[in-house]
């Protein structure tokens, strides 16, 4: 494990999201690891809460839109399209500059988001710039059951075997990533059984101030926080359908990823380059051979918006514009004037 010796650090906890990311930064923070605030705020899918910077959430899905790509997106070339943001000086600037205040009130920062992954370089690059040392933690839990959790909680419609996709897809590459810097990976499953250990080797081995001098009655107040409920999706291999060379990629990569929460091996890395890569190859074949259903969903798509184009205005909307004297609408620039428009038109 590489030396962690600056006392200003930040804990980018990564994974595909469901797999207790939120278990995670909610038992640091608690043990005075500082979360930026404000926070998302939680809801029925996580009532205790994300423990995600508003900020940062903001940040990273304007970027992901900026280059089209999704939050579990399973293309393999989707890494190249935000790794053009990584040697982007301005994207950089903006987390050099958001950062340095959140250090006021402690000096070790933890920033959690599913999004993380697409943009780790932008982070790493920032927090040196800060004085900061970036390290990792990253969790591990079967791809099934986040599959199976994504559904039941985000009503994803995507399918088992897209969503199984994705984390491979996030998985692999946040492991690259994170090679050569301090790591620790932690499975979902022991955090739930015994979350006092796991968070001190936590601490231990990324040399965290907060956990390591943590007192027993810091360590008191962290009881009741772990919810026995919290495994409520416990799906298997068997209760999802999954293309039988996808399931054989996914059951590999977990194996090997599981393993690295034990010995973080360089052999395993070589390993987990030849998955990568036939998951990429996998991925070209399906697309070369799905371009019909790209073309009729596409066609799909335009029929749409032919047929919301020629829909005409309700009489009581179109009467509403014409109330708007003409010259307070000549004011508007057009293209905010086309776009309520468009959302009238949505109504």
């Amino acid at each position: 494990m590489t030396s962690v010796t600056n006392p200003r650090k930040v804990l980018f906890i990564a994974g595909a999201g469901r797999s207790g990311t939120s278990t995670l930064v909610g038992l640091l923070s608690r043990l005075g690891l500082h979360v930026p605030q404000p926070e998302v705020a939680a809801d029925d899918s996580n009532p205790k809460g994300f423990g995600e910077p508003q900020w940062v959430v903001d940040f990273h899905n304007r970027m992901l839109h900026e280059v089209e790509v999704q939050v579990s997106d399973s293309r393999p070339e989707a890494w190249e399209l935000t790794g053009a943001r990584h040697a982007d000086a301005a994207t950089v600037a903006q987390v050099s500059a958001w950062l340095p205040p959140h250090f006021a009130g402690a000096a070790e920062l933890v920033i959690k988001d599913p999004r993380l992954a697409w943009f780790l370089p932008v982070w790493r690059t920032a927090s040196v710039q800060c004085d900061a040392t970036p390290v990792f933690a990253t969790m591990l839990r079967p791809p099934a059951e986040v599959a199976g959790s994504r559904q039941k909680y985000y009503a994803s419609k995507l399918g088992a075997a897209h969503l199984a996709a994705g984390w491979v897809n996030m998985l692999l590459h946040t492991e690259l990533l994170t090679r050569d810097a301090p790591r620790v990976f932690v499975r979902y499953a022991d955090l739930l059984d015994d979350w006092r250990s796991v968070v001190a080797s936590v601490g231990e081995h990324l040399d965290l101030v907060a956990v390591r001098d943590a007192a027993d009655a810091d360590w008191t107040r962290l009881e009741g926080f772990i919810d026995p409920s919290l495994r409520r999706v416990g799906l298997d291999w068997a209760d999802l359908a999954f293309p039988p060379r996808l399931e054989t990629i996914a059951r590999e990569a977990w194996r090997l990823l599981n393993s690295l929460a034990d010995d973080d091996a360089p052999a395993t890395r070589e390993s987990l380059d030849c998955v990568r890569e036939d998951y990429r190859a996998l991925y070209s074949e399906s697309e070369a051979i799905s371009k019909s259903s790209v073309v009729a969903a596409e066609v799909r798509l335009r029929k749409a918006h032919r047929q919301r184009a020629a829909t005409p205005l309700p009489p009581d909307q179109a009467r509403l514009a014409d109330r708007i004297p003409h010259g307070l609408r000549a004011r508007i620039p057009a293209p905010v004037r086309r776009g309520i428009r468009r959302v009238i038109k949505r109504r």
